[in-house]
């Protein structure tokens, strides 16, 4: 075998504090300063405030940095209302509001949209919001055994590191899961094998608590009975096999309701948007902005479970959905013959390659929907775009990957009709949006 010897990249040197006036918000939420003319990303600062930093990283085109000092502070700035917000990394805008950071996401995404689109002006919709508490549920949280005193450490990965912060409670959790943290921190040190759980996930299915619960090693049924004793509200899973689940008692399906009279069924596993309140309102947005007609045909990419293929399905004559992950394709018809929705039908494609010639896979759809990752929509935007329907409707948690994809619309004579913020995960930097183009037909 032949090694090959490869320099490391030299990181360049330069001054390790600094005092900074923040300028402005970009469209990731994060504070932007200058330095000596290189961009300084700043966690923990707001527009206008002048702060003494921290650099973390260097490099040759920016730096990154955390404040350690609020040296004239902005009149948006408030005490945190978490206990927990200097060390826990879950949350990185507890130092304002939930409204005046709705505010300054709003400013960055119309600046940033405005210069990437070459717009004057953005036509923006009322932000949907709900409760900036007691909203998220669904979480992962971390375990880790410390040798060094022999205790077990349970919460949410540190700020800016890889450690685990203990965490107690939590006050953007749904209250039907928060007592998690006092179940494993009570419960982990009397297990046989306690050492052998790695993290837990956590799901509030209509006040239903679930379990997840993730190990390297079998548990023996001692230990399972253990956990299940002290919660015994809850429903525990553990690892079976690689990438397979098993009840720890007897099997329970959670499920959801949408407004439009729809149940939906999923594994504890799969993804399903955490905010239960927003989501509602997105999905009646969607509906809303489309104005189907009874006799349109709709595809929906990046599908799931179906969240918006089977209320789409409602009011549309045939909507198609498409998902990469197969299990969800199964989970997704399964809740189409549980709501009685024979007209939604649903096949796996990985939507980033070129598509395949196959029967949904043909220029029929009225109205096309798509909801994918942060990766965004490479390649199967101008497959969107190749099929011309009459409207696009573009749901985004990465702002820089949706003006991206958005400006392929935008070069294939679509235009932005409507955009709205999403206020999905309060007191954090995390953006979600909606925005539909409409084809300017010749």
């Amino acid at each position: 075998m032949v090694t090959i010897y490869k320099s490391k990249a030299k990181t360049p040197k330069g001054p390790q504090h600094l005092d900074l006036t923040i300028e402005r918000w970009d469209a990731e939420g994060q504070s932007i300063a200058f330095y000596q003319g290189k961009i300084c990303f700043v966690d923990g600062a707001l527009p206008g405030e002048s702060v003494k930093v921290k650099v973390t990283e260097q490099k040759p085109q920016y730096l990154k940095a955390e404040v350690q000092k609020v040296l004239k502070a902005s009149e948006q700035r408030i005490a945190p209302l978490c206990r927990f917000a200097s060390e826990c990394g879950g949350c990185q805008l507890h130092h304002v509001s939930a409204e005046n950071a709705r505010i300054l996401k709003q400013q960055a995404l119309d600046e940033h949209l405005k210069h990437q689109f070459k717009l004057d002006v953005l036509p923006w919709q009322p932000m949907l919001t709900g409760t900036a508490t007691g909203y998220r549920r669904k979480a992962r949280i971390g375990v880790w055994f410390e040798k060094k005193t022999n205790e077990f450490v349970v919460g949410f990965r540190r700020k800016g590191g890889k450690e685990i912060t203990p965490v107690s409670d939590c006050m953007v959790l749904s209250p039907a899961i928060v007592p998690v943290f006092k179940v494993l921190s009570e419960t982990l040190p009397r297990l046989k094998a306690g050492t052998a759980i790695t993290h837990v996930e956590v799901l509030d299915a209509a006040g239903k608590a679930f379990v997840v619960v993730r190990h390297i090693k079998a548990l023996s049924a001692e230990d399972k009975s253990l956990l299940q004793q002290a919660w015994p509200e809850a429903c525990w899973i553990g690892e079976a096999q690689s990438d397979e689940f098993c009840f720890w008692g007897e099997p329970q399906q959670p499920q959801y309701q949408l407004a439009q009279g729809l149940t939906l069924a999923f594994a504890p596993t799969d993804f399903i948007q955490v905010n239960e309140a927003v989501n509602q309102q997105m999905v009646t947005q969607a509906l809303d902005w489309l104005q189907l007609k009874n006799t349109d045909k709709v595809l929906d990419l990046y599908c799931g479970i179906g969240n918006f293929s089977l209320a789409l399905a409602k009011q549309a004559a045939q909507v198609v959905g498409l998902e990469g992950v197969a299990t969800m394709v199964t989970t997704a018809t399964d809740n189409a013959q549980l709501n009685g929705l024979a007209n939604a039908s649903f096949a796996q494609a990985d939507l980033h390659l070129a598509w395949p010639k196959a029967p949904w896979n043909k220029n029929i759809y009225q109205k096309v929907l798509l909801d994918p990752a942060r990766a965004g929509a490479l390649g199967a935007i101008d497959e969107v775009a190749r099929l011309k329907p009459e409207t696009v409707l573009y749901v985004s948690c990465n702002p820089v990957t949706f003006a991206r994809d958005a400006k392929v619309l935008l070069g294939k004579g679509y235009s932005l009709s409507k955009i709205g913020l999403m206020d999905m995960f309060p007191y954090t930097s995390h953006l979600e949006l909606m925005a539909l183009f409409s084809h300017t037909r010749q």
